[in-house]
């Protein structure tokens, strides 16, 4: 098992700190940068100020799940300061060094590929995707309790989507009793749908069913729930989109209407932070001792 990595972690919410303790407790040297409200006992944990990195002794880079922005600037939830990554700092680091982050954009490939170094998305991982469909499909139910008026039970949910979080919320929102529809594209989909006792549409149908639903469930990072079908929907329907940005539904177009649109972003590191903590750091580490 490899231990004494040099791991720096740039950035990052209160998942982070989960993250934190699972490599401490693995005998990683761990350099922080973005945590400067924060102070931690163990030894192997360095709180620095970004003039104080030596990127040159640094085996791999861990960024927060939502990456960097479009100018390379990093999410610290523990900082007042303004932290950056930049294809500089990149360059410093050895060859070895490998760039782990939630979530990419235009910026981040470019400097990582300019520095010839190689980055792993870990929310692109099957593993990473499916532990983190549990806690979004509690968050979901929870949204879902509190933004409607009636029960789940009985509720007519549709479910857009049948990949690793839509398979996951179908499934908890049927348990307790809620007659689901899940619309999907692939044969296979519709296979496993019927298996699981649901009900299933084509995607390009859902304007054909969406007056008769309760709540409208979105896992498609695609524009799905558009005008046509917004203007179907009964005025006390609920929306959740649970794709990633800029989601799949026309929230303006929602709001003409009177119809409630909740675009529910990152809901594992929002309502429960340990185990989505847990989730990123058992597969970080994992990778690193590979």
């Amino acid at each position: 098992m490899k231990s004494g990595l040099n791991i720096l972690i740039l950035g990052g919410d209160n998942r982070y700190l989960e993250v934190i303790n699972i490599l401490a407790s693995n005998n990683m040297n761990i350099f922080l940068n973005g945590f400067n409200k924060l102070s931690f006992e163990d030894p192997s944990i360095h709180n620095l100020e970004t003039s104080e990195i030596d990127f040159s002794i640094m085996d791999a880079i861990l960024l927060p799940a939502s990456g960097t922005d479009k100018d390379g600037e990093i999410e610290a939830t523990y900082s007042n300061t303004s932290i950056r990554l930049t294809e500089k700092q990149l360059q410093q680091t050895p060859d070895h060094c490998t760039i782990y982050t939630g979530i990419s954009n235009d910026f981040l490939d470019k400097i990582t590929h300019s520095s010839n170094r190689k980055m792993v998305r870990l929310f692109a991982r099957n593993d990473i995707a499916i532990y983190n469909s549990i806690p979004t499909a509690e968050a979901t139910l929870k949204i879902a309790i509190e933004e409607t008026d009636v029960t789940i039970h009985g509720s007519e949910v549709l479910v857009i989507g049948f990949g690793r979080v839509g398979i996951t919320v179908a499934r908890l929102f049927a348990a307790l009793g809620a007659k689901v529809t899940v619309a999907a594209r692939k044969s296979e989909h519709f296979a496993r749908i019927a298996e699981m006792g649901l009900k299933s549409i084509e995607t390009s149908r859902v304007e054909n069913i969406v007056t008769n639903m309760d709540i409208c469930i979105n896992t498609v990072p695609h524009s799905i729930i558009g005008p046509k079908i917004i203007d179907q929907m009964k005025s006390s329907s609920l929306i959740i989109d649970l794709a990633s940005k800029p989601g799949g539904t026309d929230f303006d177009y929602a709001n003409e209407k009177g119809i409630k649109a909740i675009h529910a972003l990152g809901l594992p590191g929002k309502t429960a932070p340990r185990t989505a903590g847990e989730i990123i750091g058992g597969v970080f580490l994992e990778l690193l001792q590979a």
